[in-house]
């Protein structure tokens, strides 16, 4: 349904986009997720026609937005981060406007407003000046001029900003039921809404695809790193000494929880390893107080940062993700990874940890009066 083709976009030095390929098939909520000048409304404006790109194409239903314009467009209904309403018209004028600029035909233009105006829920305030309504029905004004003519795709751009909760709430929900005529991608850099609607995500960073994947899978993209916290009534120093006598723990870290006399670890287990119950008795034989111990698993968040906080770490996530996919078959049979990903991950720096004793030993040496200590 849409193509993007190498594209780039240039200002003066800077690279906005840096060449970026993907595709948007019908039937879905994509997300596309990204930090603040990641490059995300760039995108969204030469995909819709609005800017032109430096080098690459856009490809909508077949036809090119550059070059034909006026049948690309007629397949998107666009809605801006800034939403383009006038403010001294009603909401009725306005719709109806913007049915004009559609070439939606005359005879058909009231039926059209009308339901759009039940769909996004902006019957009751047809007649009110737009400069007279809240946000979050401003918002609500404009994405019923995007769905006006019911192109096939829904293009929003950071919809929710500026909402409070409750419009928030009552918006995705108007997502959803977008979602059951019109393919829709949403832009954004809010987690939460992403992982709320979408149903298919595609992380930007630096102008760069980093990963597109199905919420689920990309969270399962970091393997097995879900980790154990706990909060433990003692100091730091004995926290440590307790952990070290604990088999099948790889890694830990212990610092102060912020309450007094309360020290906080977070524990990464050796494979298949499941050390909750040991953990509860090596305290319990210290009669050391423990005031929380739960797992937390890998988040989109986690993904998330993993992928934007740096330039090199996507090679990490890609080998990662080839180890996940590759283990066992590639174990048994005994073959090494190719040496082009053997360079990917020398490049990326994957920190890989240090064996748990001569980590131990390295923190013997800090003071328990340290805020913080690797076991």
């Amino acid at each position: 349904m849409i193509e993007v083709r190498n594209l780039v976009k240039k200002y003066g030095n800077h690279l906005a986009v840096d060449h970026l390929d993907f595709t948007i098939e019908a039937g879905r909520i994509y997300g596309f997720l990204g930090p603040n000048g990641a490059g995300k409304s760039t995108t969204m404006n030469i995909m819709t026609g609005y800017l032109g790109a430096t080098e690459g194409e856009v490809l909508i239903d077949g036809h090119d937005i550059l070059k034909e314009p006026e049948e690309a467009k007629r397949h998107i209904g666009y809605l801006p981060e800034q939403p383009p309403l006038y403010m001294d018209m009603t909401v009725r004028e306005y719709l109806k406007f913007a049915a004009e600029l559609k070439k939606i035909p005359r005879a058909e233009r009231e039926d059209a407003i009308t339901e759009v105006e039940k769909m996004v829920r902006i019957k009751d305030v047809e007649n009110r000046l737009i400069k007279n309504l809240s946000k979050g029905y401003r918002q609500r004004v404009g994405l019923a001029q995007a769905v006006l003519g019911f192109p096939e795709i829904i293009i929003l751009d950071e919809p929710s900003v500026g909402l409070d909760p409750k419009q928030i709430i009552e918006f995705r929900e108007l997502i959803r039921r977008l979602a059951k005529r019109h393919t829709v991608i949403l832009s954004s850099h809010i987690l939460a809404e992403v992982r709320e609607v979408c149903d298919y995500i595609l992380i930007i960073s630096k102008g760069k695809l980093v990963a597109s994947d199905t919420p689920e899978n990309l969270e399962k993209m970091l393997g097995d790193t879900d980790t154990i916290e706990i909060e433990a009534k003692a100091p730091q120093a004995l926290t440590k000494e307790i952990l070290k006598t604990i088999p099948g723990i790889e890694q830990a870290s212990v610092k102060a929880s912020g309450e007094e006399g309360v020290a906080a670890a977070v524990i990464k287990e050796k494979k298949g390893e499941d050390v909750r119950e040991s953990i509860f008795r090596a305290f319990a034989e210290k009669n050391v107080p423990l005031l929380t111990l739960q797992t937390r698993h890998v988040s989109l968040e986690d993904v998330f940062m993993e992928l934007t906080q740096n330039e090199t770490l996507p090679e990490a996530f890609r080998r990662k993700r080839y180890e996940k996919q590759e283990n066992g078959a590639a174990a048994a049979a005994g073959n090494e990874m190719p040496a082009a990903t053997e360079k990917e991950v020398s490049e990326a720096e994957i920190k890989v940890p240090a064996a748990v004793e001569a980590e131990w030993a390295d923190a013997e040496g800090e003071g328990d009066d340290k805020n913080a200590g690797n076991l």
